[in-house]
């Protein structure tokens, strides 16, 4: 049954969603359908109150009129009866009675001015006492010959059934006779003429009402269709001219409302297309500015820095002042070097001229390559850099340079703004929702609400007094942001004043394909931070979501400055590592490596294998969120705690 049922139940539901479509997007259906459903409601209690008034008049009319028969009846009844008492005299005469109440004589049925009718006659005589009746007594309910035996002039609608073919309603109305005690007079007036007036009735009025419902629709599409059609040119006109064609105008007709209408729309149009060709021009003009500047300060920087590059390689020859002063002079030109290449960049994207060149590759050697980039920003900070890379291949179509260029600037703003804290790095895939997934969080200043939204706006800064570490050029977001959205991907941002400051890149795997969910979260879950030892600094820290702090070889807060982290949860493993870059498996080190046996800070004893020791027991540092298996590898950089 339900299978056979399933598909009904499916097309009505699919009939519903349509008509809902059609429902919600056309104004003028709505009016007509409203119009139609009040002029319904009215014509129909209109129709009720008419028929009403009409068959209680057509009712009253025949009571009187029945009356009035019922008083010439019972004179011709009692003028037969009068000083009659022997049985079967009573009995002939009440037939004769009958008969004369008859134009048809043995028919029964009379006419007057209430109609054709039919009497019942009934008398109560002889010794013993007994009913003698003539005609369809048998017709006349009891209840009406009760009121009628207690003298009462009474009447009565009711179903009867006439021999000669009749059967319907019909007004019975009975008399008692003031001459002859025992006498009951019934007059029975059938009620075909006035049900088939009222039938006609009806029937003109329903066929009345489904004609006015016709003009009214007709008239209301009509009506609405003045209205609709310039309602719907407009939309048309403005969402053409959303899409570039500033020409576009509407068409003025007459004076009235619409035509004011029209023209202020046109008013409208003319001057946002006057504002758009000004800005667009005063933007040319402006990325013009800038490309030609930055490409006409690159000759004389060039120069510069040639003749910086000669001092500072003789400053060990210098006055230590002098030799301080040719260091700075490096490194402010390395900053506006770096100002210069944004601009550019930012130009490109703004000119609608940057392009991708997309490779099919490991996006770890992404993440790694920026993590090698800002080591040395977050050993002059004493930040610790926790890394969680998946432990299988991420293979992804994105351009390295760009995805590179993001993470590198999600990194160094999270160190800027770490506030000495550890910064964490993890990154995710999931192949059914077709994306990857990398976050940088971060557990200092944070971010307070609204600030998630101009983070990406081009030279702004939550606190300008604020120091920068990494020498930004406040460019750096806003160039992540447009290679994220060339990417066909997103960059979001959440923080919380206090408890940090989070950053996602979603890049689809493949592209060209729908990009699902992305598989990590962008706020983090927070924990209460586990116990420390009392060596541990004061300052208050919330441990990351989804990973155990003892994953990352010593309790955050606790950790040796400048000291760059990774995590996995496939092996389970903690270990110190001496090489400067993260290395993935068994890669060869630029230091020795450690003995077997040594521990690592935490009292976990640590084996040593291909120059990266790894812990005996695993520390648990698997993901909170089930989003996949990672790498667990402690790193220490140039710096040793």
């Amino acid at each position: 049954m339900e299978h056979t049922l399933a598909p009904v139940v499916a097309w009505f539901k699919e009939a519903g969603t349509a008509l809902g479509h059609v429902w919600r997007r056309s104004l003028q259906l709505r009016v007509i359908v409203s119009t139609l459903t009040l002029s319904l409601i009215v014509i129909t209690i209109l129709g009720v109150v008419l028929t009403s008034q009409i068959t209680d008049r057509l009712l009253d009319a025949k009571i009187n009129a029945a009356v009035e028969e019922m008083d010439r009846a019972r004179n011709t009844v009692e003028s037969q009866l009068v000083g009659v008492q022997d049985v079967g005299t009573q009995e002939q005469r009440l037939t004769d009675a009958r008969n004369a109440l008859s134009n048809r004589g043995g028919t029964g049925q009379s006419t007057g001015a209430a109609g054709s009718f039919d009497s019942a006659l009934s008398i109560v005589g002889g010794i013993p006492q007994r009913q003698i009746a003539t005609g369809p007594i048998t017709e006349v309910p009891e209840e009406l010959r009760r009121f009628v035996q207690r003298n009462q002039v009474s009447y009565q609608f009711a179903t009867v059934e006439d021999p000669d073919g009749y059967q319907g309603r019909a007004l019975i109305i009975g008399s008692p006779s003031a001459e002859v005690p025992t006498l009951e007079i019934y007059l029975i007036f059938p009620l075909a003429n006035e049900e088939r007036s009222l039938a006609l009735m009806r029937g003109t009025m329903m066929i009345g009402g489904l004609v006015l419902l016709v003009l009214l629709a007709a008239i209301t599409a009509l009506v609405t269709r003045q209205v609709v059609l310039p309602i719907r040119s407009a939309a048309r006109i403005a969402s053409r001219f959303a899409d570039g064609r500033l020409k576009e105008r509407m068409l003025v007709r007459g004076e009235d409302d619409m035509a004011r209408l029209a023209q202020a729309f046109n008013e409208m149009a003319e001057s946002l297309s006057n504002q758009i060709t000004q800005l667009e021009e005063f933007g040319n003009l402006q990325r013009r500015f800038t490309s030609d500047v930055s490409h006409e300060l690159r000759t004389p920087l060039t120069t510069v820095r040639m003749a910086a590059d000669l001092i500072h390689g003789s400053s060990e020859d210098l006055d230590p002042a002098l030799a301080r002063s040719a260091e700075l002079l490096v490194t402010e030109l390395d900053r506006f070097e770096g100002l210069l290449n944004d601009l550019l960049e930012i130009s490109r994207h703004d000119a609608g001229v940057a392009e991708l060149q997309v490779e099919s590759l490991d996006v770890r050697m992404c993440a790694r390559a920026a993590i090698s980039t800002v080591r040395h920003l977050a050993k002059d900070a004493g930040v610790e850099v926790v890394i969680d890379l998946p432990e299988d291949p991420l293979v992804a179509e994105v351009d390295p340079r760009r995805v590179e260029r993001v993470l590198r600037n999600l990194l160094a703003n999270a160190i800027d703004h770490s506030e000495g804290k550890p910064v964490l790095i993890r990154m995710r895939g999931d192949a059914e929702a077709n994306a990857v997934a990398v976050v940088v969080r971060d557990q200092g200043v944070g971010l307070r609400p609204g600030e998630e939204k101009l983070v990406f706006n081009r030279f702004w800064r939550s606190d300008p007094s604020r120091m920068r570490r990494s020498g930004g050029t406040g460019l750096g977001l806003s160039i992540s942001v447009e290679d994220a959205n060339l990417h066909e991907g997103r960059l979001d941002a959440w923080g919380e004043v206090g408890v940090g400051a989070s950053f996602r890149l979603t890049l689809p795997l493949v592209r060209g394909r729908k990009m699902g969910p992305s598989p990590l979260p962008l706020e983090p879950a927070l924990r209460r931070t586990p116990p420390r030892s009392p060596e541990a600094d004061d300052s208050p820290t919330i441990p990351f979501s989804h990973a155990d702090p003892s994953a990352f070889g010593e309790p955050i807060g606790a950790a040796a400055s400048g000291t760059v982290s990774s995590s996995t949860t496939a092996s389970g493993a903690v270990a110190n590592d001496p090489v400067a870059n993260v290395t993935e498996g068994a890669e060869a080190a630029d230091g020795p490596a450690e003995r077997a046996g040594s521990t690592d800070g935490t009292g976990e004893s640590t084996v040593a294998r291909n120059g990266v020791s790894e812990a005996e027991k695993g520390s648990n540092a698997g993901d909170a969120d089930g989003s996949g298996s990672g790498k667990v590898l402690t790193e220490r950089g140039d710096v040793q705690s």
